[in-house]
């Protein structure tokens, strides 16, 4: 079978949990079963490979777009992007697209190659109206550009049932066309790593626990409702924000507000790691974290917990969208009651409630390591048993197989 696979993030070009699903369902694919099918790889940057059974190809920015005085540049550099896709596909049995940011050349490439197109939904464009913020009104072409693609897939994968429910709610799927795919890790990548040296660079005390949190500063990972939780813990510990870059300059600064007024409150350490710390750091952070914490606000599955059940630390997580799914409460972390304001919008309906349920769970971690000790344990049982890449690929390529068949 010669696959097409489209999506914005690939190697070394990754931030966030889309790119890192394509990254390992690509080598997952072309591991085991490399020489029985062909990969092509068309994504967003300079990449360029060749090898047997796998060619990987950048596309570039657009320069015409340096003058257009139009606030769409990133859309419309996508869909410039797309449309150089469409002409540098070669023959394939399958188009396989992840993320708006190829829909357009997936629907494109479905209709020039008469083949069959598949979607994964990592997550949806009407959940996120935070997006609005970083696309202005653009954000309603990039709803219209999944609508239209999901409408045209053959058949969609949805990274968890709560995805599901939300294709089909949103889009009026029909549920036999949206398959259940969850994500996956790679558990020899992702393993217990002890160095103080890491943390010692990283400005975290060895010495004392601390609580991790790892993601993008974005309304959506809930770094606020974190922040503010932690003002309430009484239990002396470390909190490190792994956080990176944040969506927005305005996104940023309430961080920073939250920040002073949590430094000024508790005598707890706060470390705030503001770049992208390599894998063999990120594993030492989590392998040394006595609890890891993911606050989202929305999240379609939640691979960050996966990584860090992987290096055997337990989780409190908010019980949202596909978290659910990962997270199993009172055996490998506790999930954390969460009531959305409403339709269009995630925001939890009592942040104040939340923040202390947050805390509550933190604290009740930390006061028995002998739980933490066993949910640990559970953690990579579970990772190891229910979420690897050669799963999830052979479940990937039966799907190929049904629709080259006509299934």
């Amino acid at each position: 079978m010669n696959i097409l696979m489209l999506t914005n993030e690939y190697p070394p070009h990754i931030y966030g949990g889309a790119g890192v699903h394509v990254d390992h369902l690509v080598r997952a694919l072309g591991g085991r079963h490399q020489g029985r099918h062909q990969l092509q790889v068309l994504c967003f940057g300079d990449q360029f490979e060749t090898g047997t059974g796998r060619s990987v190809t950048g596309i570039g920015p657009a320069r015409e777009l340096a003058g257009l005085v139009t606030g769409h540049r990133k859309l419309l550099d996508a869909l410039h992007r797309n449309v150089v896709m469409a002409g540098a596909a070669r023959p394939a049995d399958i188009v396989h697209c992840h993320t708006w940011y190829t829909f357009l050349a997936g629907c494109l490439l479905k209709q020039l190659l008469q083949v069959p197109l598949v979607v994964t939904t990592h997550s949806l464009e009407p959940h996120r109206p935070w997006k609005q913020d970083q696309l202005g009104t653009g954000y309603h072409a990039t709803c219209w550009l999944e609508k239209t693609a999901l409408e045209n897939a053959d058949r969609i994968i949805a990274v968890s049932e709560a995805m599901k429910t939300g294709v089909c709610d949103l889009y009026d799927a029909a549920p036999e066309k949206v398959a259940v795919i969850h994500n996956g890790i790679d558990p020899r990548t992702y393993c217990e790593t002890r160095d103080d040296a890491v943390l010692e660079a990283c400005g975290i005390a060895p010495s004392l626990p601390f609580v991790l949190f790892v993601g993008r500063e974005t309304r959506q990972k809930g770094i606020i409702h974190l922040i503010r939780a932690f003002g309430r813990v009484r239990t002396p510990v470390q909190l490190v924000l792994c956080s990176g870059a944040a969506d927005t300059p305005e996104v940023s600064r309430e961080v920073d507000r939250a920040l002073d007024a949590l430094r000024a409150q508790t005598d707890n350490r706060v470390v705030r790691i503001r770049e992208m710390v390599p894998v063999d750091q990120l594993r030492v952070l989590y392998s040394h974290a006595a609890v890891f914490v993911c606050p989202s606000v929305y999240e379609p599955f939640g691979i960050i917990n996966l990584e860090a059940m992987a290096c055997g630390t337990p989780v409190v997580a908010s019980a949202v969208g596909g978290i659910p799914e990962v997270v199993t409460h009172d055996e490998t972390g506790l999930l954390v009651p969460f009531t959305p304001r409403g339709a269009g919008d995630p925001e939890p309906r009592d942040p104040e409630q939340f923040a202390q349920d947050l805390a509550q769970a933190i604290e009740r971690l930390m006061e028995s390591p002998q739980q933490r000790a066993a949910m640990a344990a559970a953690a990579r049982r579970r990772v190891e048993t229910h979420f690897s890449w050669e799963s999830i690929a052979r479940q990937t390529l039966t799907l190929y197989g049904q629709l080259a068949d006509g299934r």
